[in-house]
């Protein structure tokens, strides 16, 4: 179950064609492995030249959190957008408009 502070009270993120993919490569591979940590995994923004994923759960402060980016998301992200900069953040609240992306 999701906090209060987990939950968005704007609208929903709008996708672009970036974002789809990062969604998809998030939802099919990555999210399962965040979950299964405890964690929840969210897309604040994509486009081609910069994705920002939202990490909260149990993943907030975690010092693991660098780790996790460095040698899962990062490696992951940048084979389906080789040009784009990720940009991580952790906390329990997440920011508004942020897509949760749960495993499929």
């Amino acid at each position: 179950m999701e906090s209060a502070a987990e939950t968005s009270e704007t609208a929903p993120l709008q996708l672009t064609a970036a974002g789809e993919v990062v969604a998809r490569v998030c939802r099919e591979v990555l999210a399962a492995l965040v979950e299964a940590d405890g964690g929840r995994m969210f897309l604040v923004s994509a486009t081609a030249e910069d994705i920002h994923l939202h990490l909260a759960g149990t993943c907030a402060g975690c010092p693991g959190s660098a780790h996790t980016t460095s040698r899962i998301l990062a490696p992951t992200l940048e084979r389906a957008l080789p040009k784009a900069t990720l940009r991580v953040t952790t906390g329990w609240i997440v920011p508004p408009g942020a897509l949760r992306l749960e495993p499929v």
